[in-house]
């Protein structure tokens, strides 16, 4: 990791108060908050409020700054963990202040968990700029956000998706903020191909030995992330019932599917009786994966199986699709939310952008994108929602179209696809896409930077004209 790039002595760097998840722990929030921290300690000193559901470690303070010097070149990192139940609450956040001393607030995840700090702003933002690390999964242009938005200074987009919609809500205000494209970054030194030449390649073996029993796959489907209904796990079984049901038996039975998710949950469904369901034949061979596993185990995963497939109807990123492109392996997803940026659609030779004549890909509009991505376009678009979040699009695609992705995956031939996975590995790399750590890091000391530079408190008083009424109305087409 190279710790050099805009080094400050830590006298000299501000204070920065990340509110998310527990840095430690293994979620996809964690995961990036924790390569954030990692990527700028050289710039900024963190003090992390990491939350969790009855959070073991509540009202203790834990010192990550050595833990952080030995994950990076640095020596003189200042990280501070203060673990909460949930994400915190006003008088937890007053104390630290005042205690701490931060710079600038740093929130990451669903606004919804921070209505609380959203209604403290008038108090904090005469203070503290608020910075906000921020996705949403699909539109309409949720207006229901819009308070949330404008109680930001800095919002820092993780797909260009979510960039349009700040701007799109936003309106006239969007000038007044920083919004940024901050797409995510894994370190693509812990996910990566290894061949035969690694120090760690007969560990791999092993590991790959115990967790198909012995047996030798030709072609291994993988699929991993949480068991929520969002992630459309039983399509996803279904598409691969599909796919394997065109494949003379002998070479069925060399094909694998490969499910690292908990078999069951009460967020999802019971994944052994959509097996026993659709897959009970000894062909189908299904294998569940739900122990937890370190880091290197997770990228051994990649590296034994062929390719990864995602389904989700509403994903505002999609983590298990970098870890794939990472490791050099082809994807297969749903065109929807920030997956749209990871597939790479171009328009007229360039990487799509979005506005609001042309909000998303998810009808087909743009056919072209990388060779490493097999696009499975939704067929139906439903309007759901619930009191907090009154309208959203569920984009769902077929099983019979992912079907007919696995195949053409399937046909290319093992060389073909790790040719094509690796190409995609070269772009995630690259200065364009940029999703690693190191290039995420750089964009969020530029960016807050630039707000430092720039920011002034909020007034101490707002004059609101309450004879002037707004309807909240869709300021993008529905049908484009």
């Amino acid at each position: 990791m190279n710790s050099s790039f805009a080094y400050l002595p830590p006298e000299k760097r501000k204070k920065i108060l990340l509110i998310c998840d527990d840095i430690r722990v293994h979620s996809g929030i964690a995961t990036v908050a924790r390569e954030v921290v990692l990527h700028t300690a050289q710039h900024f000193n963190w003090v992390n409020i990491g939350g969790a559901i009855q959070h073991p470690d509540a009202g203790k303070r834990f010192d990550l700054s050595q833990d952080t010097n030995n994950s990076t070149s640095l020596k003189d990192s200042s990280v501070t963990l203060y673990p909460v139940n949930g994400y915190g609450d006003p008088t937890l956040l007053r104390s630290l202040i005042q205690l701490e001393k931060p710079d600038a607030i740093f929130i990451i995840t669903d606004p919804r968990y921070f209505i609380w700090l959203f209604q403290m702003e008038g108090e904090l933002r005469k203070k503290l700029p608020i910075i906000y690390l921020n996705i949403w999964d699909d539109y309409p242009a949720p207006h229901y956000n819009k308070a949330f938005y404008e109680a930001c200074d800095a919002l820092l987009g993780i797909s260009k998706q979510t960039v349009n919609i700040n701007k799109l809500v936003l309106g006239d205000k969007a000038k007044d903020k920083i919004i940024k494209y901050v797409p995510h970054g894994l370190n693509h030194e812990m996910m990566f191909p290894i061949d035969e030449n690694h120090a760690q390649y007969k560990d791999m073996i092993e590991f790959k030995k115990n967790m198909f029993g012995g047996k030798d796959y030709e072609f291994v489907v993988f699929f991993n992330s949480r068991n929520i209904r969002r992630k459309q796990i039983p399509d996803t079984m279904l598409a691969y019932k599909y796919f394997i049901d065109q494949l003379p038996e002998e070479k069925a039975k060399k094909c694998a599917f490969l499910l690292h998710t908990q078999i069951v949950d009460d967020n999802g469904t019971d994944l052994e009786a959509v097996r026993e369901l659709l897959l009970n034949e000894d062909k189908y061979n299904v294998i569940f994966s739900q122990n937890r596993l370190s880091t290197n185990q997770i990228n051994w995963l990649y590296n034994i199986t062929d390719v990864q497939i995602q389904l989700t109807s509403n994903e505002g990123w999609g983590l298990s699709l970098t870890e794939a492109l990472l490791v050099g392996n082809p994807i297969i997803a749903n065109v929807t939310g920030g997956m749209q940026d990871q597939m790479r659609f171009v328009k007229d030779g360039k990487w799509m952008e979005l506005n609001a004549d042309f909000p998303s890909n998810h009808n087909g509009t743009i056919k072209e994108c990388g060779e490493w991505a097999f696009p499975v376009f939704p067929t139906n678009r439903s309007l759901v929602g619930s009191p907090l979040t009154p309208y959203i699009w569920d984009d769902r695609c077929t099983s019979e179209d992912a079907a007919e992705q696995l195949m053409n995956v399937y046909s290319l031939g093992r060389e073909e696809r790790k040719a094509r996975g690796l190409k995609g590995r070269e772009w995630a790399l690259g200065d364009e896409a940029g999703f690693t750590s190191e290039k995420m890091g750089v964009n969020i000391i530029e960016t807050l930077d630039e707000l430092f530079a720039t920011w002034k408190p909020r007034e101490k008083y707002e004059f609101i004209n309450l004879n002037e009424v707004k309807d909240r109305v869709i300021n993008h087409k529905l049908l484009y």
